[in-house]
């Protein structure tokens, strides 16, 4: 970051010369929704390179947006926002709301991720409307390779690991919901481009299971903090 910059003393250039590299932006997004661990932090940017991640992570934490600390099981490093980067949270929620409202859609449809989309889902979807007990969705995609086309979402309430947690390998559960769909018409659900109701209406989505995790489906389903926001670009 040092080695350029806007050469302005304006607090938008400085703020720019740290939040404009490549990547850090992103970076500050997944903080911001909860990941801490490297891994966790490399699921939701899956085409970043460890070693660029590590270095923005470095950089940031130079800049006092970031503290690093120690998990205390395992010795690995956790990463957490300062009070200087809880201070981002409304500039990336702006820019955030800014995007789905004006921004063409389709810009963002040309960027298909089933890992991404459902590593998303996983940490966004509201287990409030579904029954306590432990409830197995198995999600595939008829439209992307085999490796990347069956996953499976487990929700359990009483679970000390997490209420919800994704799999890409069976688990061993009885399914309670199937879901099946391409990849597109899942992300437009996410994107808030689509409601579940309209996919079952042009048979892009089939639900074979519970009626009531059919029926509330689009009320428990993780969509994007920004699927609320009315757009306002071209279509």
């Amino acid at each position: 970051m040092k080695s350029w910059g806007y050469k302005q003393f304006c607090p938008v250039a400085m703020a720019s010369e740290v939040l404009g590299t490549r990547w850090t932006n992103l970076v500050v997004r997944e903080l911001l929704c909860g990941s801490h661990r490297f891994n966790d932090l490399r699921r939701g940017l899956p085409h970043i390179s460890p070693a660029l991640l590590s270095k923005r992570l470095r950089e940031l934490e130079e800049l006092g947006v970031v503290s690093r600390e120690r998990d205390p099981e395992t010795g690995n490093p956790l990463y957490f926002l300062t009070e200087a980067g809880e201070e981002l949270r409304p500039v990336i929620m702006a820019m955030g709301s800014w995007g789905q409202r004006w921004l063409e859609g389709q810009l963002s449809m040309k960027n298909l991720d089933p890992s991404l989309l459902m590593w998303d889902m996983r940490r966004n979807l509201n287990p409030d409307p579904l029954p306590s007990q432990r409830i197995t969705i198995q999600i595939l995609y008829h439209d992307v390779a085999s490796s990347q086309a069956k996953w499976w979402l487990i929700i359990d309430k009483a679970s000390e690991d997490g209420v919800v947690d994704l799999c890409k390998r069976d688990p061993g559960h009885d399914v309670d919901l199937y879901v099946v769909s391409d990849l597109r018409t899942m992300t437009a659900i996410w994107m808030g481009l689509m409601t579940v109701a309209e996919a079952l209406t042009r048979s892009k989505l089939q639900l074979t299971g519970a009626n009531q995790l059919q029926a509330s489906m689009q009320n428990w389903l993780g969509l994007s903090v920004f699927a609320g926001e009315d757009r306002r670009g071209t279509s």
